[in-house]
Protein backbone atom coordinates (compact mmCIF):
# COMPACT_ATOMS: atom_id res chain seq x y z
CA UNK A 1 0.00 0.00 0.00
CA UNK A 2 1.47 3.57 -1.08
CA UNK A 3 2.58 6.16 1.29
CA UNK A 4 0.46 9.20 1.63
CA UNK A 5 2.82 12.27 1.42
CA UNK A 6 1.11 13.40 4.56
CA UNK A 7 1.94 10.39 6.35
CA UNK A 8 0.09 6.98 6.65
CA UNK A 9 -0.63 5.35 3.79
CA UNK A 10 -3.51 5.62 1.00
CA UNK A 11 -5.67 3.94 2.22
CA UNK A 12 -5.32 4.20 6.16
CA UNK A 13 -7.95 4.67 9.08
CA UNK A 14 -7.61 0.63 9.42
CA UNK A 15 -8.67 -0.19 5.58
CA UNK A 16 -11.80 1.58 6.63
CA UNK A 17 -13.70 1.93 3.05
CA UNK A 18 -14.88 5.26 3.60
CA UNK A 19 -13.24 8.49 4.24
CA UNK A 20 -15.68 10.42 4.93
CA UNK A 21 -19.05 10.01 6.91
CA UNK A 22 -21.57 12.55 7.70
CA UNK A 23 -24.23 11.26 10.14
CA UNK A 24 -27.55 13.58 10.82
CA UNK A 25 -25.71 16.45 10.21
CA UNK A 26 -27.68 19.91 10.75
CA UNK A 27 -27.01 23.36 9.93
CA UNK A 28 -30.11 25.54 11.27
CA UNK A 29 -29.42 29.34 10.88
CA UNK A 30 -31.23 31.68 13.88
CA UNK A 31 -33.98 34.23 12.49
CA UNK A 32 -34.03 37.19 15.13
CA UNK A 33 -36.26 39.97 15.10
CA UNK A 34 -37.17 42.93 17.07
CA UNK A 35 -35.06 45.54 19.06
CA UNK A 36 -33.54 42.48 21.44
CA UNK A 37 -32.88 40.18 18.24
CA UNK A 38 -34.80 37.34 19.87
CA UNK A 39 -34.87 34.08 18.15
CA UNK A 40 -37.87 33.57 16.19
CA UNK A 41 -37.63 30.31 14.16
CA UNK A 42 -34.30 28.80 12.27
CA UNK A 43 -33.47 28.90 8.91
CA UNK A 44 -32.74 24.79 7.68
CA UNK A 45 -30.35 24.86 5.65
CA UNK A 46 -29.06 21.33 6.22
CA UNK A 47 -31.57 18.83 7.88
CA UNK A 48 -30.40 15.55 8.89
CA UNK A 49 -27.82 14.63 6.17
CA UNK A 50 -26.82 11.39 6.16
CA UNK A 51 -24.10 10.75 3.39
CA UNK A 52 -20.38 8.42 3.33
CA UNK A 53 -17.64 9.05 0.72
CA UNK A 54 -15.70 6.38 -0.13
CA UNK A 55 -12.06 6.64 -0.55
CA UNK A 56 -10.95 7.83 -4.35
CA UNK A 57 -14.26 8.20 -5.60
CA UNK A 58 -16.14 11.36 -6.85
CA UNK A 59 -19.40 12.69 -5.23
CA UNK A 60 -21.81 14.46 -7.38
CA UNK A 61 -24.01 16.26 -5.30
CA UNK A 62 -26.84 18.44 -6.98
CA UNK A 63 -29.91 20.42 -6.50
CA UNK A 64 -31.63 23.57 -7.08
CA UNK A 65 -30.43 26.53 -5.54
CA UNK A 66 -30.85 27.37 -2.33
CA UNK A 67 -31.18 23.37 -1.68
CA UNK A 68 -27.94 23.49 1.10
CA UNK A 69 -25.28 22.10 -0.96
CA UNK A 70 -22.68 24.76 -0.18
CA UNK A 71 -23.70 24.79 3.44
CA UNK A 72 -22.99 21.19 3.62
CA UNK A 73 -19.65 21.82 2.31
CA UNK A 74 -18.67 24.02 4.65
CA UNK A 75 -20.12 22.43 7.63
CA UNK A 76 -18.26 19.32 6.43
CA UNK A 77 -14.73 21.62 6.36
CA UNK A 78 -16.03 23.02 9.52
CA UNK A 79 -16.21 26.20 7.80
CA UNK A 80 -19.35 26.15 9.65
CA UNK A 81 -19.77 24.73 13.51
CA UNK A 82 -23.18 22.44 12.63
CA UNK A 83 -26.42 22.66 14.82
CA UNK A 84 -26.14 18.60 15.13
CA UNK A 85 -24.43 15.73 14.10
CA UNK A 86 -20.77 14.04 13.35
CA UNK A 87 -18.07 14.71 10.91
CA UNK A 88 -16.21 11.38 10.62
CA UNK A 89 -12.90 11.77 8.50
CA UNK A 90 -10.62 9.01 8.74
CA UNK A 91 -12.15 7.01 11.34
CA UNK A 92 -12.35 10.49 14.07
CA UNK A 93 -15.22 12.68 14.62
CA UNK A 94 -13.70 15.96 13.70
CA UNK A 95 -16.38 18.17 15.36
CA UNK A 96 -14.58 16.84 18.66
CA UNK A 97 -11.03 18.31 17.72
CA UNK A 98 -9.55 21.47 19.33
CA UNK A 99 -8.34 23.93 17.47
CA UNK A 100 -4.70 22.49 17.06
CA UNK A 101 -5.94 19.19 16.04
CA UNK A 102 -8.56 20.60 14.13
CA UNK A 103 -5.27 22.63 11.67
CA UNK A 104 -3.92 19.47 11.22
CA UNK A 105 -7.35 17.94 9.76
CA UNK A 106 -7.61 20.49 7.45
CA UNK A 107 -4.21 20.09 5.52
CA UNK A 108 -6.34 17.00 4.31
CA UNK A 109 -9.25 19.04 3.44
CA UNK A 110 -9.64 21.57 0.61
CA UNK A 111 -11.65 23.09 -1.68
CA UNK A 112 -11.95 24.49 -4.62
CA UNK A 113 -14.46 28.13 -4.82
CA UNK A 114 -16.80 28.32 -7.45
CA UNK A 115 -16.34 32.02 -8.38
CA UNK A 116 -12.25 32.24 -9.53
CA UNK A 117 -12.53 36.36 -9.46
CA UNK A 118 -13.63 36.56 -5.80
CA UNK A 119 -11.52 33.27 -4.09
CA UNK A 120 -8.38 35.07 -5.48
CA UNK A 121 -6.98 37.86 -3.10
CA UNK A 122 -6.28 40.92 -5.93
CA UNK A 123 -3.45 42.42 -3.81
CA UNK A 124 -1.52 38.63 -3.47
CA UNK A 125 0.63 37.67 -5.90
CA UNK A 126 -0.11 34.28 -7.90
CA UNK A 127 2.86 32.79 -5.51
CA UNK A 128 1.81 33.69 -2.30
CA UNK A 129 -1.79 32.80 -2.93
CA UNK A 130 -0.70 29.47 -3.98
CA UNK A 131 2.19 29.22 -1.44
CA UNK A 132 -0.04 30.64 1.31
CA UNK A 133 -1.26 26.90 2.64
CA UNK A 134 2.50 25.80 2.65
CA UNK A 135 3.30 28.86 4.94
CA UNK A 136 0.07 28.26 7.35
CA UNK A 137 0.92 24.54 7.51
CA UNK A 138 5.22 25.38 8.01
CA UNK A 139 5.51 22.96 5.15
CA UNK A 140 9.78 22.74 5.00
CA UNK A 141 11.42 23.00 1.88
CA UNK A 142 11.82 25.48 -1.15
CA UNK A 143 8.31 26.95 -0.98
CA UNK A 144 8.84 28.73 -4.36
CA UNK A 145 10.15 25.53 -6.21
CA UNK A 146 7.25 23.94 -5.24
CA UNK A 147 4.74 26.55 -6.31
CA UNK A 148 6.26 26.39 -9.64
CA UNK A 149 5.98 22.57 -9.46
CA UNK A 150 2.11 23.47 -9.33
CA UNK A 151 1.44 26.00 -11.91
CA UNK A 152 3.22 23.49 -14.56
CA UNK A 153 0.67 20.91 -12.87
CA UNK A 154 -2.43 22.82 -13.39
CA UNK A 155 -1.01 23.79 -17.02
CA UNK A 156 0.08 27.37 -16.24
CA UNK A 157 4.16 28.53 -16.56
CA UNK A 158 6.60 28.93 -13.61
CA UNK A 159 6.99 32.25 -14.78
CA UNK A 160 3.61 33.49 -13.59
CA UNK A 161 4.82 33.20 -10.29
CA UNK A 162 4.90 37.06 -9.58
CA UNK A 163 2.13 37.87 -10.93
CA UNK A 164 -1.67 38.62 -9.87
CA UNK A 165 -4.69 37.29 -10.38
CA UNK A 166 -5.97 40.31 -12.99
CA UNK A 167 -3.44 39.06 -15.45
CA UNK A 168 -5.51 36.08 -15.44
CA UNK A 169 -8.44 34.74 -17.31
CA UNK A 170 -11.25 32.98 -15.49
CA UNK A 171 -10.35 29.37 -16.49
CA UNK A 172 -6.20 30.58 -15.42
CA UNK A 173 -7.69 31.56 -11.99
CA UNK A 174 -9.99 28.53 -11.73
CA UNK A 175 -6.62 26.48 -12.28
CA UNK A 176 -4.59 28.75 -9.48
CA UNK A 177 -7.48 27.69 -7.40
CA UNK A 178 -7.14 24.32 -8.24
CA UNK A 179 -3.38 24.59 -7.37
CA UNK A 180 -3.80 25.96 -4.10
CA UNK A 181 -6.11 22.93 -3.31
CA UNK A 182 -3.86 20.35 -4.12
CA UNK A 183 -0.39 22.26 -2.71
CA UNK A 184 -0.63 20.23 0.58
CA UNK A 185 -1.43 16.65 -1.06
CA UNK A 186 -4.72 16.79 0.72
CA UNK A 187 -6.96 13.33 0.78
CA UNK A 188 -10.28 14.90 0.41
CA UNK A 189 -11.29 18.14 -2.01
CA UNK A 190 -14.39 19.83 -2.46
CA UNK A 191 -15.50 21.47 -4.90
CA UNK A 192 -18.25 23.89 -5.23
CA UNK A 193 -19.57 24.58 -8.45
CA UNK A 194 -16.37 25.16 -9.75
CA UNK A 195 -16.53 25.37 -13.59
CA UNK A 196 -19.92 27.23 -13.37
CA UNK A 197 -19.17 31.23 -14.00
CA UNK A 198 -16.78 29.38 -16.75
CA UNK A 199 -17.24 28.76 -20.44
CA UNK A 200 -18.70 25.47 -21.88
CA UNK A 201 -15.27 24.88 -23.34
CA UNK A 202 -12.84 25.78 -20.78
CA UNK A 203 -15.40 24.08 -18.41
CA UNK A 204 -14.01 21.07 -20.14
CA UNK A 205 -10.47 21.55 -19.13
CA UNK A 206 -10.81 22.07 -16.23
CA UNK A 207 -13.22 19.09 -15.49
CA UNK A 208 -10.44 16.89 -17.27
CA UNK A 209 -7.62 19.02 -15.12
CA UNK A 210 -9.67 17.44 -12.46
CA UNK A 211 -9.47 13.98 -13.29
CA UNK A 212 -6.08 13.90 -14.04
CA UNK A 213 -5.25 15.36 -10.82
CA UNK A 214 -7.67 12.82 -9.03
CA UNK A 215 -5.62 9.73 -10.75
CA UNK A 216 -1.92 11.36 -9.60
CA UNK A 217 -2.36 12.51 -6.24
CA UNK A 218 -5.12 9.61 -5.20
CA UNK A 219 -7.59 12.28 -4.45
CA UNK A 220 -11.64 11.63 -2.95
CA UNK A 221 -13.76 14.72 -4.57
CA UNK A 222 -17.13 16.31 -3.82
CA UNK A 223 -18.36 17.62 -6.61
CA UNK A 224 -20.82 20.16 -6.20
CA UNK A 225 -22.94 21.10 -9.47
CA UNK A 226 -26.14 22.48 -11.29
CA UNK A 227 -25.10 21.01 -14.69
CA UNK A 228 -26.59 17.20 -14.53
CA UNK A 229 -24.46 16.75 -17.76
CA UNK A 230 -21.16 17.65 -15.60
CA UNK A 231 -21.78 15.55 -12.82
CA UNK A 232 -22.79 12.70 -15.60
CA UNK A 233 -18.88 13.49 -16.50
CA UNK A 234 -17.40 13.34 -13.68
CA UNK A 235 -18.77 11.24 -10.61
CA UNK A 236 -19.27 7.79 -9.63
CA UNK A 237 -22.10 8.23 -7.54
CA UNK A 238 -24.42 11.22 -7.46
CA UNK A 239 -26.80 12.66 -4.35
CA UNK A 240 -29.52 14.99 -5.09
CA UNK A 241 -30.45 17.23 -2.48
CA UNK A 242 -33.77 18.79 -1.99
CA UNK A 243 -34.98 21.65 0.55
CA UNK A 244 -31.68 20.35 3.49
CA UNK A 245 -32.12 16.99 2.42
CA UNK A 246 -30.55 13.98 0.73
CA UNK A 247 -33.69 12.63 -1.45
CA UNK A 248 -31.94 10.24 -3.56
CA UNK A 249 -28.45 8.43 -3.81
CA UNK A 250 -27.31 5.48 -6.38
CA UNK A 251 -24.26 5.14 -8.51
CA UNK A 252 -24.13 7.64 -11.41
CA UNK A 253 -25.22 5.14 -14.20
CA UNK A 254 -28.09 3.53 -12.40
CA UNK A 255 -29.54 6.75 -11.40
CA UNK A 256 -29.27 8.93 -14.62
CA UNK A 257 -30.74 5.63 -16.16
CA UNK A 258 -33.37 4.73 -13.79
CA UNK A 259 -34.26 7.70 -11.49
CA UNK A 260 -36.80 6.27 -8.19
CA UNK A 261 -37.59 9.89 -7.04
CA UNK A 262 -39.72 12.15 -8.40
CA UNK A 263 -37.91 15.39 -7.61
CA UNK A 264 -34.74 13.38 -9.17
CA UNK A 265 -36.74 12.86 -12.77
CA UNK A 266 -37.83 16.15 -13.17
CA UNK A 267 -34.03 17.74 -12.89
CA UNK A 268 -33.25 14.54 -15.44
CA UNK A 269 -36.05 16.00 -17.94
CA UNK A 270 -34.07 19.14 -18.20
CA UNK A 271 -30.98 17.73 -19.67
CA UNK A 272 -30.64 18.76 -23.12
CA UNK A 273 -30.20 15.70 -25.49
CA UNK A 274 -28.32 16.35 -28.56
CA UNK A 275 -30.67 14.81 -31.19
CA UNK A 276 -32.38 17.29 -32.15
CA UNK A 277 -35.50 15.07 -33.23
CA UNK A 278 -35.35 13.20 -29.92
CA UNK A 279 -35.26 16.53 -27.90
CA UNK A 280 -38.91 17.35 -30.16
CA UNK A 281 -40.67 14.19 -28.73
CA UNK A 282 -39.67 14.03 -24.91
CA UNK A 283 -41.62 15.89 -22.52
CA UNK A 284 -40.12 17.77 -19.78
CA UNK A 285 -41.29 17.76 -16.69
CA UNK A 286 -41.77 21.30 -14.84
CA UNK A 287 -42.96 21.59 -11.34
CA UNK A 288 -45.40 23.26 -10.10
CA UNK A 289 -45.29 25.61 -6.74
CA UNK A 290 -42.09 27.81 -5.66
CA UNK A 291 -39.51 26.03 -3.58
CA UNK A 292 -40.89 26.10 0.12
CA UNK A 293 -38.49 27.94 2.90
CA UNK A 294 -36.02 26.47 4.36
CA UNK A 295 -37.21 28.28 7.27
CA UNK A 296 -40.99 26.99 6.91
CA UNK A 297 -40.51 23.49 5.39
CA UNK A 298 -43.87 21.81 5.16
CA UNK A 299 -44.89 18.61 7.29
CA UNK A 300 -44.32 15.01 5.96
CA UNK A 301 -42.40 15.01 2.88
CA UNK A 302 -40.89 18.05 1.94
CA UNK A 303 -42.11 17.63 -1.66
CA UNK A 304 -45.46 17.27 -1.27
CA UNK A 305 -46.26 20.27 -1.73
CA UNK A 306 -45.17 19.98 -5.92
CA UNK A 307 -44.89 16.28 -6.63
CA UNK A 308 -47.16 15.11 -8.82
CA UNK A 309 -47.45 11.56 -7.23
CA UNK A 310 -48.16 12.95 -3.44
CA UNK A 311 -50.71 11.17 -1.77
CA UNK A 312 -52.28 11.50 2.12
CA UNK A 313 -49.53 10.02 3.55
CA UNK A 314 -47.11 11.87 2.25
CA UNK A 315 -48.04 14.81 4.42
CA UNK A 316 -48.13 13.05 7.35
CA UNK A 317 -44.99 11.29 7.30
CA UNK A 318 -41.58 12.24 6.04
CA UNK A 319 -39.78 9.12 4.46
CA UNK A 320 -35.77 8.28 4.84
CA UNK A 321 -33.79 6.89 2.35
CA UNK A 322 -35.26 3.92 1.44
CA UNK A 323 -33.67 1.22 1.38
CA UNK A 324 -31.97 1.82 4.25
CA UNK A 325 -28.75 -0.63 3.38
CA UNK A 326 -25.52 1.07 2.45
CA UNK A 327 -24.58 1.12 -1.35
CA UNK A 328 -28.25 0.24 -2.54
CA UNK A 329 -29.99 2.76 -4.65
CA UNK A 330 -32.17 4.68 -1.83
CA UNK A 331 -34.89 7.31 -2.67
CA UNK A 332 -36.23 9.07 0.20
CA UNK A 333 -39.74 8.39 -1.26
CA UNK A 334 -42.73 6.15 -0.30
CA UNK A 335 -44.63 6.32 -4.09
CA UNK A 336 -40.90 5.83 -6.46
CA UNK A 337 -41.27 6.32 -9.64
CA UNK A 338 -40.36 2.49 -10.73
CA UNK A 339 -38.61 1.65 -13.78
CA UNK A 340 -40.72 2.35 -17.10
CA UNK A 341 -43.28 4.39 -15.47
CA UNK A 342 -44.10 8.09 -16.21
CA UNK A 343 -44.14 10.37 -13.24
CA UNK A 344 -47.42 11.33 -14.26
CA UNK A 345 -48.79 8.00 -13.45
CA UNK A 346 -50.66 6.81 -10.75
CA UNK A 347 -48.94 6.20 -7.11
CA UNK A 348 -48.93 2.73 -5.80
CA UNK A 349 -52.05 2.29 -3.24
CA UNK A 350 -49.72 1.01 -0.82
CA UNK A 351 -46.63 2.86 0.05
CA UNK A 352 -42.98 1.57 0.05
CA UNK A 353 -41.38 0.96 3.42
CA UNK A 354 -37.99 -0.22 4.37
CA UNK A 355 -37.69 -3.83 4.36
CA UNK A 356 -40.09 -4.25 1.93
Amino acid sequence: MSEHPNGGSAGSSNGAEYLLEAKNLKMHFPIKAGVLKRTVGHVKAVDGVDLRIRRGETLGLVGESGCGKSTLARVILRLLEPTEGEVIFEGENILDYDRRRMLRVRRNMQIVFQDPYASLNPRMTVGNIIGEPLKTHRVEGDRKRRVQELLEIVGLSPEHYNRYPHEFSGGQRQRIGVARAVALNPRLIICDEPVSALDVSIQAQVINLLQDLQKEFDLTYVFIAHDLSVVKHISDRVAVMYLGKIVEIAERKKLYDEPRHPYTVSLLSAIPVPDPEKERERSRIVLTGDVPSPANPPPGCSFHTRCPRAQAYCVENEPGLIPQEEGAHRAACFFPVEEGQHIEEPATSTPYRAGE
